[in-house]
């Protein structure tokens, strides 16, 4: 049996300094991750998941090269430059942050490479050829958002998201599902990823009186927004986006983040899923094992992307050995051409169905809602 090498690279030097490159004959995977920078809270525990990967994938070795793109988007084509044209991979992992995932999908679409985003990227400019997502869609959660909503007989709400495509992708998302379902958006404010305060938004925010707030914004990011909403005094119902799914949001948030609601995929809470939901011994054994290796209470859902990424491989490169060489244009190829034929695939986050016209892939029963309790994510029944 071949053994996998999981090569973590964090610096453009870094692969030079170990004295070789990547041999042609395996199968070689970059991986963009914020691991400095706003998006860390995302990137490190990806990168902390990788590095439990097993020791072979579809008994193929596999070179993972992991590179810092600085939650910028800049640096993030960088690394996608380079992967593509110094080590020569056959398949793109990243980022975790939408904004850098998108300035990185010209790049991969323009080289034929298989770009598997961490994060919910999409729009009318960027190329979808050969851009498939792990986490889901922002219409599966939106409705997972509205559903509850409409059970909480919530008739208004007022949005607070990111001015970058995670938040207009959201706000499109949410704007035709709450209309159908008869609940009104009164208001709607922006604000920057780097943004340290969002007190003129809340203010008009809480102005407009809804019945519920929809947070837009990403890991650590998302507490202040929703701290700044609290404080302004605002005594309704407050949701945050599966972005928002991590530790960090109680952490940063404190008190001021109980009782709220965050929708999120399956994988942080697969021990209070009922026995019949199709994640849930996928769900426990991410959290088992990543817990095991870190310390409990240290897994996030991107962590859980990282954690699915194996299963995508372990389905996709047999199919693609069929057809060509690992290195090879036709292994490229043949590996788009596995994700969008593999059929329904269970992963930690949900059962995942790609076709070529569908490369979000999840469907609506995906969504789980999250309430905070006690400082904890509790599934609300």
């Amino acid at each position: 049996m071949k053994r996998l090498t999981l090569k973590t690279l964090v610096a453009a030097a870094a692969l030079a300094l170990l004295g070789a490159s990547p041999a042609m004959a395996d199968v070689n995977i970059g991986v963009s991750l914020s691991l400095t920078g706003p998006g860390s809270g995302l990137g490190i525990p990806m990168q902390n998941q990788f590095k439990l990967w097993p020791q072979t994938i579809g008994g193929e070795k596999v070179n993972l090269i992991i590179l810092d793109d600085a939650s910028d988007p800049g640096k993030g084509v960088t690394n996608a430059r380079r992967f593509i044209t110094e080590d020569k991979v056959d398949l793109i992992i990243g980022s975790c942050l939408t904004p850098v995932a998108a300035a990185m999908a010209p790049v991969t679409a323009e080289a034929k490479t298989v770009q598997l985003a961490a994060s919910p990227v999409g729009g009318p400019n960027i190329p979808e050829a050969y851009l498939f997502r792990l986490p889901q869609g922002n219409d599966v959660m939106a409705y997972a958002v509205v559903e509850h909503m409409k059970k909480q007989g919530i008739k208004t709400v007022g949005f607070l998201g990111y001015v970058d495509a995670y938040g207009e992708l959201w706000l499109r998302a949410l704007t035709p599902l709450a209309e159908k379902a008869g609940i009104k958006i009164v208001a709607a404010e922006r604000f920057q990823r780097t943004d340290t305060s969002v007190t003129p938004q809340a203010l008009k925010l809480t102005s407009a009186n809804p019945d519920a707030m929809l947070i837009v914004a990403s890991g650590s990011g998302a507490a202040m927004p929703h701290k700044a909403i609290v404080e302004r005094g605002f005594k309704g119902k407050i949701y945050q986006t599966h972005a928002a799914a991590t530790m960090d949001l109680m952490r940063i948030g404190g008190k001021d983040v109980e009782g709220s609601f965050v929708v999120s995929g399956p994988a942080m809470v697969g021990a209070q899923l009922v026995d019949s939901h199709p994640s849930k011994k996928l769900a426990m054994d991410f959290l088992a094992g990543y817990e095991k290796a870190y310390g409990v209470g240290s897994a996030n859902q991107f962590a859980g992307h990282s954690y699915d990424a194996k299963i995508v491989l372990e389905r996709i490169i047999p199919m693609a050995l069929k057809k060509g060489k690992p290195g090879t244009p036709e292994f490229r190829a043949a590996l788009k051409e596995a994700m969008e034929t593999m059929g329904r695939t269970v992963f930690s986050h949900g059962v995942m169905n790609w076709t070529a016209q569908d490369h979000w892939g999840y469907t609506n029963e995906t969504g789980v809602m999250l309430k905070v309790v006690d400082g904890k994510f509790v599934v609300e029944k």
